[in-house]
């Protein structure tokens, strides 16, 4: 599969990619699919089955309610967050769905909509069935999809095939770090003109950069909300929002001039937890690489734009497009779900991309860049992904701090030195697959192990 820094950063809606995202577009793919086909006005009744990692958090990540609002015909980059809770409960409510916008048919939500946690599906712990009938109850459509972290979804098919539809040649193609450096070797280009090179084959060069400037724009603005909505956030932990105290105890004192003053800290993980609050509550975000992990590149992105006195907005563009590197890495070479490896896959990779990146624009050489994300995952392995009540609240908030503070360090670790260092990127890379793949399930976004389990829902 050809992977863009689009596919990465793309806009959407929390709290999760893999469970909220990624439902939604498998939903609208299967009713406009019957719409494609001619056969949607035939359908008289439809069932929904979640297994795995979906069935055990599928309702603290809303998927049932982005599910139903994704059948409608809603997508994650356009439909209205507000909107989303209000519809589904009158789904519920009226025993009715618009098939597409378009088809009404009943809908009884008790029967219809179920959450399987004794079974699973062959492809990917994140497995959902949606299944069409006419009015005599014979199976019009059954589909499998699998959604398989940072918002990407795979059909039955395409779950079994090396390659996808949507492979495309580009003129300097990588799954490793090696074969990335090796571009950059030859061609005497940056990471960052690499990347930019590859998605200008896909989009006009143009196009790349204000499409790049507007996913920086659309961070800032869910900092800034996310610093200015107190209140609680919903999902039944009672959980505080704590942004804007955050935001009003630290104006109190001088905002710092630049990185060197160690209170800009205190600013970097305001924004952190400005964004994954604002992820929790079900908002507008940029899932980098994920929703779970959608704070830390906002939060370093913007403490560089701000703590940096040479800092340019244009210098987004060659961060977003150095972190996007890392995230194809990681998406290639192993997971970037916390369902598949735990959150050592979300907020891990965050980390390992806002650290290469930072160091980037910072002036960093290829091999000081590829340092510091090996830094950053390094210490980052065997993290699980473990959240109280299925919600991405209590740890992922706070960890999405911490993220970010990892990242700066690793920044500054790796620009200290000069970018020798005995375990490469791929090694930490393949190492943090094999990691996830020993790792039990109770600590992979089951909510059946480590916090989750330890500390009650009240």
């Amino acid at each position: 599969m050809t992977v863009s820094v689009f596919d990465l950063f793309s806009i959407g809606i929390g709290p999760s990619s893999s469970h909220t995202v990624g439902p939604m577009k498998a939903a609208r793919v299967f009713v406009t699919t019957l719409q494609t086909e001619n056969i949607l006005n035939t359908i008289q009744q439809i069932k929904i089955e979640l297994f795995g990692s979906l069935a055990f958090t599928g309702k603290g990540h809303g998927t049932n309610l982005a599910i139903l609002l994704g059948l409608e015909g809603h997508a994650p980059d356009t439909i209205n967050p507000d909107l989303i809770k209000p519809r589904a409960e009158e789904i519920m409510a009226q025993q009715t769905i618009d098939l597409c916008g378009k088809h009404s048919i009943p809908f009884h939500y008790e029967k219809d909509f179920i959450f399987n946690f004794k079974d699973l599906l062959p492809a990917h712990t994140n497995g959902m069935r949606f299944t069409a009938y006419d009015k005599t109850g014979q199976t019009i459509s059954a589909r499998i999809f699998y959604s398989i972290g940072g918002g990407f979804i795979v059909d039955e098919k395409e779950s079994t095939q090396a390659k996808t539809p949507y492979d495309h040649a580009t003129p300097y193609p990588f799954a490793t770090a090696k074969e990335l450096l090796k571009h950059c070797e030859d061609q005497n280009l940056s990471i960052k003109d690499i990347v930019f090179a590859n998605e200008s084959s896909l989009h006009t060069p143009t196009d790349v950069n204000v499409r790049l400037l507007k996913i920086a724009a659309v961070m800032r603005e869910c900092i800034d909300k996310g610093c200015h909505s107190p209140g609680i956030l919903p999902g039944g932990l009672n959980v505080k929002r704590r942004a804007p105290e955050l935001l009003q105890k630290i104006s109190q004192k001088n905002m710092p001039k630049s990185h060197e003053y160690t209170d800009s800290m205190e600013w970097l993980n305001l924004y952190a937890i400005a964004v994954n609050e604002e992820n929790a509550a079900g908002s507008r975000v940029v899932t980098a690489p994920t929703n779970g992990a959608a704070g830390v590149i906002p939060a370093v992105l913007h403490y560089y734009l701000t703590f940096y006195p040479q800092a340019t907005e244009q210098d987004a563009i060659g961060f977003l497009l150095t972190a996007g590197a890392m995230a194809i890495l990681y998406k290639k070479g192993a997971s970037i779900s916390g369902a598949e490896v735990g959150c050592q896959g979300e907020v891990g990779v965050a980390c390992s991309m806002a650290a290469a990146a930072l160091t980037a624009v910072l002036g960093g050489t290829i091999y000081q860049v590829e340092n510091a994300a090996e830094i950053a995952m390094e210490h980052h392995l065997g993290l699980t992904c473990d959240p109280i009540g299925g919600l991405v609240q209590i740890p992922c908030i706070e960890r999405n701090a911490m993220g970010a503070v990892k990242a700066v360090n690793a920044a500054r670790l790796a620009l200290l030195g000069d970018g020798q260092h005995h375990v490469t990127l791929d090694k930490v890379i393949a190492t943090m697959k094999q990691t996830g793949k020993d790792m039990m399930s109770i600590y992979k976004e089951t909510s059946l192990g480590g916090l989750a389990a330890n500390i009650p829902e009240c």
